[in-house]
């Protein structure tokens, strides 16, 4: 993958290393977000625990110890690493969308309609949506993931799993939006991947991290003004008006804008860690 690095432990299970390699426009740049991989890491190991009363997911543990490695190897892993059940993945990228931003406002611009569900006139820029909507776009691997109705998503997959992907999507961004009210923030949108274990559908990847979710500092929300969010998104802004072309290879980041991306992704583990530890704690969450 673009960020992270799988082994094969054995038949059942991998171990998902998180790099701190930076992807933007799917295009990896040449310097690391410094930490970024342990964020990501720490916040999944988390949200995993946490949500466990809503679906099942592939987290077997993040505790390196039993597993052989040499020390240094250890050393080198601890902290950005989870051991996970193998899965067959869904290829859908279960996309939630709380509120109106990103190539979802620019829709709506055109055509009054996000992902071609039509939503009431009269909303701005960063306006919370009537009710979240689920977004679906199907896996490419090799370039953009393609978004795609709902329809076609219940074609390729037939409606008991499109049923059980959606609903699951949904619950689980009503649910962290409220846990990421209690830090101070605002979820945006995010974005799920699942994948079968046997019969059993799991969450798998990652869970709400800044890769995967647009997270906005609360006090700074306004709508009708783009919020900044609390990601890469400093990066994207800076690429842009570079002239870049979005083609490999990627433009050489400047050493501020990379502290302050790192600075954006520890604020969001920051934020969570106390709500979310807490959470998982009072729902009996827990590491298997």
């Amino acid at each position: 993958g673009k960020v992270r690095e799988m082994f094969e432990l054995d038949a059942d299970r991998l171990l998902m290393v998180a790099t701190d390699r930076l992807s933007a426009f799917d295009v990896v740049f040449p310097q690391g977000i410094p930490g970024k991989g342990r964020v990501l890491t720490q916040l999944s190991a988390l949200w995993f625990g946490a949500t466990r009363h809503i679906v099942a997911n592939h987290l077997v543990s993040d505790d390196l110890g039993g597993l052989g490695l040499p020390g240094d190897v250890r050393r080198l892993l601890e902290g950005r690493s989870l051991v996970v059940r193998r899965a067959r993945r869904i290829d859908v990228e279960c996309v939630v969308r709380g509120y109106l931003a990103g190539s979802g406002w620019k829709e709506y611009q055109a055509s009054g309609t996000v992902c071609g569900i039509p939503l009431p006139a009269g909303l701005r820029l960063s306006s919370r949506l009537p009710e979240p909507i689920f977004t679906p776009a199907l896996k490419n691997d090799r370039g953009h993931d393609e978004n795609v109705p709902e329809a076609e998503v219940r074609r390729r997959l037939g409606d008991a799993v499109t049923d059980f992907i959606k609903e699951k999507s949904l619950a689980l961004y009503r649910y962290a939006a409220g846990v990421a009210e209690k830090a101070g923030m605002i979820l945006a949108d995010t974005k799920f991947e699942f994948g079968f274990v046997g019969d059993e559908i799991v969450l798998i990847d990652e869970a709400f991290t800044p890769d995967s979710s647009r997270y906005w500092p609360a006090d700074r929300y306004r709508e009708g003004e783009p919020v900044d969010s609390l990601d890469k998104q400093p990066v994207r802004d800076w690429a842009e008006r570079t002239g870049w072309n979005k083609q490999p290879p990627a433009p050489e980041l400047p050493g501020e804008l990379i502290e302050e991306t790192a600075r954006r992704y520890a604020d969001v583990l920051d934020r969570l860690r106390k709500v979310l530890a807490e959470t998982a704690a009072g729902a009996g969450g827990g590491r298997r």
